[in-house]
C-alpha cells in the first residue's frame, strides 16, 4: 500500500492551508484534527483487521450508529486513507478498506 501524506501550511503562527489528494482546503483543518481521533483509529483498524463487507457490517463490528459511522467513514475517504469500493452486483453497497498503511503529516513553514 501507498504512503499517504498531508501538508499543513503554516503562516504567522498559524495553521492556514491543508494540502490533501493535490487540492489546497483552508476549511480542511478542522475536519483534519477530526481525523485525529481515537474513534477514527478504532474504524481504521476494524477495516485493517476484519474487513468488514459494507458500512452496515463496519457499524455492527463498532457497535455503533449507522450514520454516524457513514459520516466518519466519508470523512476518512476525503483524506485518503480509505476507499470505498461498490459491491459489483449491489451498486449502492460500498466496501470500506485502507488505501494506505503509513501516514505523514508534514507542517510546513
Amino acid at each position: 500500500m501507498p504512503t499517504r501524506e498531508i501538508s499543513i501550511n503554516q503562516i504567522k503562527g498559524k495553521f492556514s492551508i491543508l494540502k490533501t489528494k493535490n487540492k489546497y482546503d483552508f476549511s480542511g483543518l478542522a475536519d483534519l484534527r477530526k481525523v485525529l481521533s481515537n474513534e477514527k483509529a478504532r474504524i481504521l483498524n476494524v477495516i485493517k483487521t476484519d474487513k468488514p463487507s459494507s458500512i452496515y457490517a463496519l457499524s455492527k463490528k463498532l457497535n455503533r450508529n449507522f450514520k454516524s459511522v457513514y459520516e466518519d467513514v466519508k470523512l476518512l475517504e476525503r483524506f485518503g486513507f480509505i476507499e470505498l469500493i461498490p459491491l459489483k452486483k449491489k451498486h449502492n453497497i460500498l466496501t470500506p478498506r485502507l488505501s494506505s498503511d503509513t501516514v505523514h503529516i508534514i507542517i510546513r513553514t
